[in-house]
């Protein structure tokens, strides 16, 4: 059974698009200065397991390796009362573009008014990395049913959307 997915490309051109929520919540945010591939993954799997992130799930340890601690990949980690609640990652690419490319919240910790201030430090982390042209993410309408709202509350407009067929998966 297959049923339609519409992917949102989304962008900011300047740093001062960003509308940023400034109350963390008690969130506290750090970079993984030293990077290893396997708390990547870990991250990957924790938030994305419910939102059916799935393309990274068959990788090697080699190929998260490559991907993870690649010098154009930056993470950080939300944490609230030392406990992982989030995370994102920044990653340069081609012409000074800088995409959010991966970001979201552990189950736990979705409803505790920590996305708005999460993605607002990312974007803020992003514009301070170089000196970006822009900044751009995707989500789709298997994310959180309000990832597009909090993406476009901070800043971002749409450039594209996509719309396909996907596998539906059996709970």
């Amino acid at each position: 059974m297959m049923n339609a997915v519409t992917t949102y490309y989304l962008e900011m051109t300047s740093a001062s698009m960003l509308n940023a929520k400034t109350e963390s919540n008690g969130l506290e945010i750090t970079e993984c200065r030293i990077k290893q591939f396997e708390f990547n993954r870990f991250l990957y799997q924790m938030v994305g397991q419910q939102w059916e992130w799935t393309d990274k799930l068959a990788w090697s340890d080699d190929q998260w390796k490559e991907f993870a601690e690649n010098d154009n990949l930056r993470t950080w980690v939300g944490y609230y009362q030392g406990t992982p609640a989030g995370y994102f990652e920044l990653q340069k690419q081609a012409g000074e573009v800088i995409e959010l490319a991966y970001f979201g919240l552990i189950p736990d910790f979705i409803g505790m008014g920590f996305g708005g201030y999460l993605l607002s430090q990312a974007i803020k982390k992003a514009w301070e990395w170089g000196k970006p042209e822009k900044v751009w993410v995707h989500t789709c309408t298997l994310d959180h049913p309000n990832a597009l709202q909090n993406y476009q509350a901070r800043g971002f407009e749409i450039f594209r959307t996509e719309t396909r067929n996907h596998p539906v998966t059996s709970p």
